[in-house]
């Protein structure tokens, strides 16, 4: 009896699956994957919903889905529609110029309309006239110093979001109470606002420190003693942190940070706010 050949079952089964998947795999290559002109066709499709049209005798560019939309968006230009129409918004209409047409005053009343607007000081004009001849309900902007037809859709959508009610647009701000301090505290303030420096007092109002502001966080870490911080600049949640577990009772500067969360062991306050008391 001679041996000739040992042969692995299992590496004959691997081959059999393999051969069936390529055979699978070159009918579904055939079949089914879409022909360059199916491809064509479809992006055709697509791109027939990003064609602008006009709207009323005005003749205004507009979104295609204007016309059904209960709910419109007022913009400025044709090139803010066609930015909108990228991001699939398509109830779009465009004032085209600092007058507002008659075809938007009317469909204001009929439907529920959003004003999207630059971010500059046209954007500014344009709202003021929009809101003495129209019935838009609400107003989104642009960030400052951008316009509507630049933006990516995700700054679209978040300035859609943040849109205000009209009545709420030009309410007045209440001006926060004045925060009465100690009279050296004011002057320190004073002699503060400009420079870029911070200083660092005690509970006797005697100077600790002072530094530009650029290192303010770090020496905080390493001083003792220190009750009142007082800089030009901005109070960042870093500085909060800090000063809470070193025990400081007030930080004053220039402004707060928007994103700073209220302590409840330190006393945050601006310049503009202070008053001699």
């Amino acid at each position: 009896m001679t041996l000739e050949k040992i042969e692995d079952v299992r590496e004959a089964r691997r081959k059999i699956i393999i051969d069936r998947a390529k055979e699978i795999l070159h009918k579904w290559t055939i079949e089914s994957l879409p022909s360059v002109d199916e491809v064509f066709k479809e992006v055709s499709e697509t791109l027939k919903i990003g064609k602008v049209e006009k709207y009323g005798p005005d003749e205004l560019p507009a979104g295609p889905a204007l016309q059904g939309a209960k709910e419109i968006i007022v913009v400025e230009g044709r090139a803010d529609i066609i930015n909108l129409m990228r991001c699939g918004l398509l109830n779009t209409i465009a004032l085209e110029g600092a007058k507002v047409p008659e075809s938007i005053k009317t469909l204001s009343k009929e439907r529920e309309a959003t004003a999207l607007l630059d971010g500059d000081r046209g954007g500014d004009l344009i709202l003021k006239e929009l809101l003495q001849v129209t019935n838009v309900k609400y107003v989104g902007r642009a960030p400052r110093g951008k316009e509507v037809e630049e933006l990516n859709c995700k700054e679209i959508f978040e300035a859609l979001e943040a849109k205000v009610a009209v009545e709420d647009v030009f309410k007045p701000k209440r001006e926060k109470p004045k925060v009465e301090v100690q009279k050296g505290i004011v002057e320190v303030a004073k002699a503060l606002e400009g420079t870029l420096e911070a200083v660092l007092l005690n509970d006797k109002l005697e100077q600790v420190e002072r530094m530009p502001v650029s290192q303010l966080a770090e020496k905080l870490q390493e001083v003792q003693g220190v009750d009142t911080i007082i800089f030009d600049g901005i109070i960042t949640q870093r500085i909060v942190d800090v000063a809470s577990d070193k025990n400081i009772k007030k930080i004053i500067a220039s402004r707060i940070s928007e994103a700073v969360k209220p302590s409840l062991t330190v006393q945050l306050m601006t310049f503009p706010e202070i008053v001699a008391g």
